[in-house]
């Protein structure tokens, strides 16, 4: 009885991963605009640290402000790919006027959002892959000192807590079919802000440097300059390791609540429709 039933869950969260690439698919035109988007975003951030040159920076770091704007920006490419695939998943269940048949469909919620996540894991991999390739043709990045094992656990352990993120951002369309969109776009310039993409986190004012250290991405972002600029090991990222394993540890679960009783509210209200 416990193998039929897995058999049935796996099926399902390979079935959830084949729909959205099944979706990517359908409006790949549109996804070659975004993967353009991404590509001019990173290439800019390198072409402004390599034009400080001409400013005059006496011993100024050029290479190194550049790789270190470089790895800020690739990373933000990946984890925002992540965020954006997980928060549009219900909106675009919304415009395709699908999502009252995956709430009624005989499939647990946890294999739903563990296929969602897993396709978003994936596409945003495969996406940052093409920009990283492209950037290191253009730029001659050198990564040869880089810890790679290191980067891949500071990666594997971020997933959670970004993860639960974005499942709870996700809830923001259930709530408000009109204005979720926009709310999880805002909820993702804040998480830019209070990160430090583009710069320290120390030059921030202190009440901005005080939702950074709430900011998983803040310590992924650290940690994987860390491993990836400084070639520094696990005991010397592991501060940066220990919140990201916490912020998992209660936003996972945090979000998978949130999202059940988002999805209970419009199923007791009757708001489950097409909004396109």
């Amino acid at each position: 009885m416990m193998m039929l039933t897995f058999r049935h869950e796996a099926r399902g969260f390979v079935g959830f991963v084949e729909r959205q690439k099944n979706l990517i698919r359908r409006y790949w035109l549109w996804e070659v605009v975004w993967l353009i988007y991404s590509l001019v975003s990173v290439l800019s951030i390198g072409y402004l640290a390599a034009g400080l040159g001409s400013l005059g920076t006496g011993g100024f770091d050029l290479r190194q402000a550049q790789l270190y704007l470089l790895v800020g920006a690739l990373l933000w490419a990946y984890l925002s790919i992540v965020f954006i695939e997980i928060t549009f998943s219900v909106m675009w269940e919304r415009w395709e006027g699908t999502i009252e048949y995956t709430f009624m469909a005989p499939v647990r919620r946890l294999t739903h959002l563990l296929g969602i996540c897993t396709f978003a894991l994936l596409y945003g991999l495969a996406r940052t892959v093409v920009v990283l390739v492209i950037a290191m043709q253009l730029f001659h990045l050198d990564l040869s000192h880089a810890d790679l094992f290191t980067a891949v656990t500071v990666m594997a352990v971020s997933t959670f807590p970004l993860v639960g993120l974005g499942i709870l951002a996700s809830v923001l369309p259930l709530l408000s079919p009109e204005r979720g969109e926009q709310m999880t776009v805002a909820v993702q310039g804040v998480l830019l802000l209070a990160s430090g993409v583009y710069y320290p986190v120390s030059v921030l004012p202190g009440p901005v440097q005080a939702l950074a250290r709430v900011n998983p991405l803040t310590y992924t972002l650290d940690g994987m300059r860390a491993a990836l600029i400084g070639g520094r090991g696990l005991a010397a990222v592991a501060p940066d390791l220990l919140p990201l394993l916490v912020m998992g540890l209660l936003l996972l679960p945090a979000g998978l609540a949130a999202f059940g009783w988002a999805e209970r509210r419009p199923k007791r209200l009757g708001l489950l429709k097409r909004s396109g």
